[in-house]
C-alpha cells in the first residue's frame, strides 16, 4: 500500500485541494521541503500522493511510448485518479488545483490532458508530454482553464524543446497559460515558482480565475 502525505487546514474547512505529485526517485517529503512548506494558504489542504516505487514510470518523458511505459502511465494516472477522488470526497466543497515537479509535471499534464478542465488550476514545474510527438497524445478541451508551467533553458531532464511542445498542446486545448522560461535555472522549484503557485491558491480559494500576479 503506497501513502499519502498531507498537510495544511483540515478537509472540513478547506476552499482548495493542492494535489502536489513529486519526481522521479523523490518522495512526497521532498515536495514539502521544496514547495509546500513555504506556501502561507490558510485555506488550502495540501494532499501529496507517493509512487510506488519513488518514480511512477521507468522512462523518461520524452521517449516513444512503449507498451511498457504505456501501462506503467496508466498505472500513475489511475493513482492520481484515486488520490484526487478520496481527496474530494473528504473536502466536497473545495476546489481542485494540481501540481507536479519534474516527472510528477508530466503525469499532472498527462491527467489534465484525460480529466480536464474542472473548477480550479494546474501548476507544472519543469513537464512535458509523456511520449513522442508521433505517439498519439490525447489532448482535452480546457476550455480557458488556467495553467502555470515554468522550466529551465537547460534543464537536464526536460529539453525546452519538450516543453514548448507542451505548451503547443495547452494552447490547442484552450488552456489559458503563463508559462516561465528561466536561463540557467538548475533542477529545482524557485521561489518565483513557488510564489506562482501561491498567488494561484490564494486566487482559487477566492473563487476567482488566477491572476497571474497582473
Amino acid at each position: 500500500m503506497t501513502r499519502t502525505h498531507s498537510s495544511g487546514t483540515e478537509a472540513a474547512q478547506a476552499e482548495v485541494v493542492c494535489v502536489v505529485i513529486h519526481g522521479r526517485g523523490q518522495r512526497p517529503e521532498d515536495m514539502v521541503a521544496m514547495i509546500t512548506r513555504h506556501i502561507d494558504a490558510p485555506a488550502v489542504r495540501f494532499v501529496l500522493p507517493a509512487a510506488p516505487t519513488g518514480s511512477w514510470y521507468d522512462a523518461r518523458a520524452i521517449d516513444p511510448l512503449t507498451d511498457r511505459t504505456r501501462v506503467q502511465l496508466g498505472a500513475a494516472l489511475d493513482r492520481i485518479a484515486a488520490t484526487v477522488a478520496a481527496a474530494q470526497a473528504d473536502a466536497p466543497a473545495a476546489r481542485l488545483v494540481l501540481a507536479g515537479f519534474s516527472q510528477g509535471a508530466c503525469l499532472a499534464v498527462e491527467y489534465l490532458m484525460r480529466h480536464g478542465p474542472w473548477a480550479g488550476a494546474v501548476a507544472l514545474f519543469t513537464g512535458c508530454r509523456v511520449g513522442a510527438r508521433g505517439d498519439g497524445l490525447p489532448v482535452a478541451t480546457l476550455g480557458g482553464m488556467p495553467v502555470y508551467a515554468s522550466c529551465g533553458d537547460a534543464d537536464p531532464w526536460i529539453p525546452a524543446a519538450s516543453f514548448y511542445d507542451m505548451l503547443a498542446d495547452l494552447t490547442t486545448a484552450g488552456a489559458r497559460i503563463r508559462a516561465d522560461m528561466f536561463p540557467g535555472r538548475p533542477h529545482m522549484v524557485t521561489g518565483t515558482e513557488v510564489q506562482a503557485l501561491t498567488d494561484i491558491l490564494a486566487d482559487v480559494a477566492s473563487g476567482q480565475s488566477p491572476q497571474w500576479g497582473a
